[in-house]
């Protein structure tokens, strides 16, 4: 399923952003409408999870398929943790990896 953008949240990171989401989608998928991200075409998707990973207001958030997820799952970026929430309401927190600058 394609990833789900809270609109409210995004602010469409300006132009000299490094990360923004759609220079980092590998399918050039995501557009600016209104000064917002927006999902161009969610069927070509394949769920790499850049965009999520980009995204520095965490507005961006995977919905998983139903054979994971059970179809209202989602996974997304709090703080410094992976989310994974359940449709039951369960959640399960992992840490982001530390990222090391180059030296």
């Amino acid at each position: 399923m394609p990833p789900l953008i809270n609109r409210e949240r995004c602010n469409g990171c300006g132009q000299a952003a490094e990360s923004c989401c759609q220079r980092v989608c590998p399918g050039d998928l995501l557009i600016r409408k209104d000064g917002k991200a927006e999902l161009r075409d969610g069927r070509s998707c394949w769920d790499c999870t850049a965009c999520v990973k980009a995204c520095p207001r965490q507005a961006i958030r995977l919905v998983l398929p139903a054979e994971i997820g059970g179809g209202r799952a989602w996974l997304g970026i709090e703080g410094k943790e992976w989310v994974l929430a359940y449709p039951d309401g369960k959640t399960e927190r992992f840490p982001l990896p530390e990222t090391k600058t180059p030296t």
